[in-house]
Order: structure tokens, then C-alpha cells, then sequence
């Protein structure tokens, strides 16, 4: 009877125990299930996930009209789990092929023990998923046996890569991004805090291969980068680019520039450079290659120079058009002797004359009826010596040596454009001043920009600055048609049916490479209709071989484009008379003759 009281409660000892562990149990599947369900599986999806940067798209940049000039494309960067790879040589052999490197440079960057690592960047979709498909093929090809064999760890993240549909057509302008899609020249990097997009973040599940299809969720939305606008004319840019091409190639030139611009409001219709690049493709370009020479490269004007001194000297009543100067070939100022380009018998030409025959000697003799302060607050006034505030990359202000540094001969010397640095877009700029009734408007390639919702908002206009009266700019504008005449030095830049203005420019050009005059920058910088100006036209030339008269050289550029912009435009040919001023002693003499006859009648 004792053994069976031992027994049974033995046996509920059991029963009780087993109800406690059961209980306990219990308590654990609740805990487990209810209380720290959420715990449990954030650790599972933690290790089974990965949270990974969403790259933004960069902003375009377009023409006036829309049309692109740089625009982002989605791509994908092959990267690698090197520990998931138990067959590094097959899988480069798999793999190489279809990213177009070689074996042996995909198996180096494949091989370790790297939990991440690059193999290739900016692939196409297409390609990252040719990829897949082939890797998938070959598991699907091995048996049970050769399981262990199977090759995992390429993984994908989602990034841009920029494309320049125009490729080099407007480079020097828009610039290009770095591997990192960071701007690394012109506008793209000028502008990059902009056209960046604010990256966002996204979460997926994987296995031992790829990204598991559906399983990624957004964290937080990239937002597109701003869209810039800019004032240039896709088809005017095109006519430019072939013509200044064609210019610096048949000169055997260094470099050449054309610019186009609307003198009322400063924006740039075309922005055309020589050499240039490709920005798709930037592996083996140089810094050189990569200037912006409108902005960055600083030459003495030469004759261009002059349309400032008559300028000057008119709006402060010194000169009219009609005034007569003894012009000589060679003229003594302290102890230089300076000459004209040809040489000339002694000559009676007014101010118009000597604009049309581009007298050195005779622009000196004018700057002479202005003082040096003058003459210099002039320069000052039409912008030499500081930014045209284009805000493109690099600008140089050019160079004007301070008043307190002149000597004897740097004032006759800058009478006639030389001894002072500009940029092509400054001269540019100097000639839409006289274009737009004397007042300077700051040249500008933005039109406006678009967020990430199309919303567009213009850029702000520019104030203008008067520099001469409207009245001087207009007498500037009738001599300078001379230029384009017959006589005048320029006859190539003449367009039919339209009064054209300009002056031509034939510098001797500073050489770096010795610090002395080597060579020659021929230019030639116009406007037209002349009596009404739309649009303001610059070409310049470096360096040419032969021939080296900025008439010769650029006058053809400019007709070739100037027509372009006139019949897209629609600009009508020009309706008023012309009454040219005098060139000679004899025709003022002849002009005021004909003037008083007709006032006594």
C-alpha cells in the first residue's frame, strides 16, 4: 500500500511538472508571437534586406524650345558580393561578354572576400538583364550534384548616367557630369546645386542572387533635379558651329568663336567654339579642350576697339562724324612711332573715315581730344576690365592696366584697341551697347528653369546701364556702315536687302609661350538690320595662318550666319535710305555744299 501512495504521487509530480513546462511553453509562443512579433521579424527582414540610396535624376538642360541638350537616363551599376561567388572563373566568362570587358578584368574585380564591390558602371537595363537571364541559364543547367556550384552575387543599383544628344555641337557651354554624376564643367557644374535632384532612399528583399522581384519598397521619394532653359537656339547654334568650324579649318587657326546676341534683352542665341568635344565621351580630353575660350580666353581686340574711342569722343563733343584729321601713315606719340596696317600717303579723312579704313594713326588722333581719365572711365563704362556677369564658369574680366600705371604711350596705344585684354562675349557685349542705343545689358544663356513639377519661372530681365546717349549710338551706328561699304574694310560682311553695321578687328595677339606679339586675332563684330539692330553677331579668329584680316576672316561668318538669323527670324529686309556721312575732306566738303543749297532753299 506504501509503494502505491509513492507511486501516485510520483505521478502527479509528473503531471505537474509537465503542466508547468507546458505553461511555460505557452508563455514563450505567446511572447514570441504577440509581444515581440514585430522584434523577430524586423531581424528577419534586416538580415534578408538591404537599404540602398535611389539617385536622383539631374535636371535637363534644353534649348529655347525645348529641345534637349543634356538629359538623364536611367542605368545600373554592377556591383558585387565577392564571398557569394564560389566560381569566379566561370562567372567572368559568363559575364564579360556581356559587359564588354574583358575576362581577366571582370574575374579581378569578382575575386575576394569584399562584401561590395564595383564591376562595372553605368550599364543598360538591357544589358543588366541579358545578364541575369544568363547566369540564370547556366544554374538551370547544372544537375543536383552541382548545386554548389551555382553562381550568385551580382546585384544592381539603380543610378543615371548623362547623355549629350547634341554631342559636341554646344560642349564648351553645357559642359559634362564625372563618373560620380557630379558637374565637372560649364553649366553642369555652374549650375550642379540645381540641377541635382535630392536623393531618396528604398528598401528590398534578397536572396542569393539579385533583388527579389516586388520586394522593393520606397523609404523616401528621389526628387528630379532642377530643368534649365536656355536662350539658345538649337538651329542658329548648328549654322554657327559649321561656319566657324569651316572658318578655323581653312585658316589653319588655333581656335575660333561666334556669338549671338539679342542687344535689348543680352540673351545668347548661339554660343559656338572651335575646338571642341564630345561630352559622351571625355576619358582622353584635356583641360584645354575643356575652356569655355568665350569667356576664359582674354586677347587684345585691335581695331574693334576703336568703335569705344569714337564713342567716347563724340558723346563728349570732341569729334563728329564729319570732322577732318590729317591722317599719315606713321605718327610719333612720345618715343613710339605707330603706323597703320598699310601703308598710305598722307591722307584727309573724317571720323567716319577713319572708322571705315580702320586708321590707326587716326583713332590715336581722336583719343588725343580726350583726356587719359577719359578715356579710361569710357572703357570702364562699356565693361572692360570686369565680369559681363553672364554667370558662366571662369569668366575673366580681361584686363585693363589702372590709370595710375599709364605712360606716355598707353593711351594712343588704347586708342587704336591694343594694350588691354577683353573676352569675345565683352566684345559682344561693347557692340550691343552702341546696337542697343547705348545702354549695356548683361549677356545671359538662361532663359528660365522648371522644377520637378514642370512649373517654368523665367529668369529675371536685365537691367540696363547707359553708357553713350541714344544720339551717339545712333551716329556709331551710321558710321559704322561704312565698315561693310565698298571702301570700308569689311565689304565680305554686306547682306543684301539689309543695312549691316560692324568693324573688323586684325590684332597682333600675345603669345604665352614667350611673353611677346606673335600672330595675329582676327576678328569681326556686326549688327543688323543697322537702323533698327535684332541681333549682334561676334567672330573671332586666333591664330590664323596666311590670311589673317579680320574682314577676310570673319566678315564671310558673319554674313553666312547673320542671314540665317534674319530669314528664321523673320526680320524684313530693310526699308529706309541710307545717307552715309562722308569719308574724305572732299565729300564733307562736297555733303556741306549740298546741305547749304538746300537750305537756302
Amino acid at each position: 500500500m506504501g509503494n502505491f501512495l509513492l507511486a501516485r504521487d510520483r505521478i502527479r509530480w509528473l503531471i505537474a511538472s509537465a503542466l508547468i513546462v507546458l505553461m511555460l511553453f505557452g508563455l514563450r509562443l505567446i511572447d514570441i508571437q504577440a509581444v515581440q512579433a514585430q522584434s523577430y521579424a524586423l531581424r528577419a527582414a534586416s538580415e534578408m534586406s538591404r537599404t540602398t540610396i535611389m539617385p536622383a535624376p539631374r535636371g535637363a538642360i534644353t534649348d529655347i524650345n525645348g529641345v534637349e541638350f543634356a538629359r538623364s537616363v536611367a542605368a545600373i551599376n554592377v556591383v558585387v558580393d565577392q564571398t557569394l561567388i564560389q566560381d569566379p572563373v566561370m562567372a567572368a566568362q559568363i559575364v564579360a561578354p556581356i559587359l564588354s570587358m574583358s575576362v581577366s578584368d571582370v574575374e579581378k574585380q569578382i575575386t575576394g572576400k569584399r562584401l561590395w564591390n564595383m564591376v562595372a558602371r553605368n550599364v543598360t537595363p538591357a544589358r543588366w538583364n541579358a545578364l541575369n537571364l544568363a547566369l540564370s541559364n547556366y544554374n538551370q543547367s547544372l544537375d543536383r550534384k552541382s548545386v554548389s556550384k551555382r553562381i550568385f552575387g551580382f546585384f544592381a543599383e539603380r543610378v543615371y548616367t548623362r547623355e549629350y544628344p547634341s554631342g559636341s555641337l554646344i560642349a564648351s557651354l553645357v559642359g559634362f557630369v564625372n563618373q560620380d554624376g557630379v558637374g565637372a564643367a560649364g553649366l553642369e557644374s555652374s549650375m550642379n546645386s540645381k540641377i541635382s535632384g535630392i536623393a531618396g532612399k528604398y528598401i528590398y528583399a534578397y536572396g542569393y542572387g539579385p533583388q527579389i522581384p516586388g520586394s522593393q519598397q520606397e523609404l523616401i521619394t528621389a526628387k528630379t533635379g532642377t530643368a534649365v532653359r536656355l536662350t539658345i537656339d538649337r538651329d542658329v547654334q548648328w549654322v554657327a558651329s559649321v561656319a566657324i568650324f569651316q572658318a578655323v579649318k581653312a585658316a589653319r587657326a588655333i581656335s575660333g568663336t561666334v556669338i549671338v546676341m539679342d542687344p535689348k534683352t543680352g540673351e545668347i542665341l548661339a554660343h559656338a567654339t572651335v575646338p571642341t568635344f564630345d561630352p559622351n565621351n571625355t576619358r582622353n580630353i584635356s583641360l584645354q579642350s575643356m575652356r569655355n575660350p568665350s569667356v576664359q580666353d582674354v586677347y587684345e581686340p585691335g581695331s574693334t576697339g576703336k568703335v569705344m574711342t569714337l564713342s567716347a569722343a563724340i558723346e563728349e563733343e570732341k569729334v563728329a562724324p564729319s570732322t577732318v584729321f590729317t591722317v599719315p601713315y606713321a605718327l610719333k606719340v612720345s618715343n613710339t612711332i605707330f603706323r597703320d596696317h598699310e601703308k598710305h600717303p598722307v591722307e584727309r579723312l573724317t571720323t567716319t573715315g577713319i572708322l571705315a579704313a580702320s586708321s590707326n594713326t587716326g583713332a590715336i588722333q581722336v583719343g588725343e581730344k580726350l583726356n587719359n581719365k577719359v578715356l579710361y572711365s569710357y572703357l570702364r563704362k562699356f565693361g572692360v576690365g570686369s565680369n559681363t556677369g553672364s554667370g558662366l564658369p571662369g569668366e575673366s574680366a580681361g584686363v585693363l592696366p589702372d590709370l595710375a600705371n599709364w605712360t606716355g604711350t598707353t593711351a594712343p596705344t588704347v586708342a587704336f584697341g591694343q594694350g588691354y585684354s577683353l573676352t569675345a562675349m565683352q566684345a559682344t557685349s561693347i557692340f550691343a551697347t552702341i546696337a542697343n542705343d547705348g545702354v549695356r545689358v548683361s549677356p545671359t544663356v538662361i532663359a528660365g528653369t522648371s522644377d520637378a513639377d514642370g512649373h517654368f519661372t523665367p529668369a529675371p530681365s536685365r537691367e540696363g546701364v547707359r553708357v553713350i546717349s541714344a544720339a551717339t549710338a545712333n551716329q556709331m551706328r551710321l558710321m559704322m556702315e561704312s565698315v561693310v561699304s565698298a571702301k570700308g574694310t569689311a565689304p565680305e560682311a554686306a547682306i543684301p536687302g539689309y543695312r549691316v553695321a560692324g568693324k573688323t578687328g586684325t590684332a597682333m595677339r600675345v603669345d604665352d609661350t614667350c611673353g611677346c606679339y606673335r600672330g595675329y586675332t582676327a576678328s569681326f563684330i556686326g549688327f543688323a538690320p543697322a537702323d533698327k539692330p535684332r541681333y549682334v553677331i561676334s567672330v573671332t579668329i586666333q591664330d590664323p595662318q596666311g590670311v589673317y584680316y579680320g574682314g577676310t576672316l570673319g566678315g564671310p561668318v558673319f554674313k553666312k550666319v547673320m542671314s540665317f538669323v534674319l530669314q528664321a527670324r523673320r526680320v524684313s529686309p530693310t526699308q529706309t535710305q541710307v545717307i552715309p556721312y562722308p569719308l574724305n575732306e572732299m565729300q564733307a566738303k562736297k555733303a556741306a555744299t549740298v546741305a547749304l543749297a538746300k537750305g537756302k532753299n
